[in-house]
């Protein structure tokens, strides 16, 4: 189990931050440190200070994108509260949820990366299936299928450039 998410500096976030969004458009291979520091306003180096690796900063990104995840969820009560997150990045940020970038290149990506992305599925599908009652084959079957509907439809609408394909998707989901 990877440590807690700790306080980072406001720089560091920055460089999280400029990850994240490169993460999120273009997958894992679409950034290189020298772009994040162009994007950030700092010299590389210093990219580098914060985040020896650039496996080490993409595991912190999902870290950090995991928890922020689950902190919107703490109090959802449906499967329809998880498709209110997912459409909100879709709509409002018009972008891809990272860990799903991150698991549709699991095969290529370093273990401390792919382990991250892999928590971000874990937790979810588990924390839906208590939504489903206590745990069973039935409970994590309907898990398995909202979060491979909802990763899904995002892909679609991003890739035929229509919200509105999330939304026909995702339609009575729970």
């Amino acid at each position: 189990m990877p440590p807690p998410t700790t306080a980072i500096s406001e720089k560091a976030a920055e460089i999280m931050d400029a990850a994240e969004r490169r993460i999120r458009t273009s997958g894992y291979q679409g950034f290189s440190f020298r772009e994040i520091a162009a994007d950030v306003g700092v010299k590389s180096s210093s990219v580098h200070h914060h985040f020896p690796t650039k496996p080490a900063l993409a595991a912190a990104v999902a870290r950090r994108y995991t928890d922020r995840f689950e902190a919107a969820l703490d109090k959802a009560k449906s499967a329809e509260d998880w498709r209110a997150v997912f459409r909100k990045a879709l709509v409002q940020h018009g972008q891809m949820c990272l860990c799903g970038v991150l698991g549709a290149e699991s095969g290529d990506l370093p273990p401390e990366v792919s382990a991250e992305a892999r928590r971000f599925f874990t937790r979810n599908v588990q924390a839906l299936s208590r939504l489903y009652g206590s745990p069973s084959a039935a409970s994590r079957q309907t898990a398995l299928r909202i979060m491979a509907t909802l990763e899904g439809a995002m892909m679609l609408a991003r890739t035929l450039d229509d919200p509105k394909v999330f939304d026909e998707a995702t339609r009575n989901l729970g």
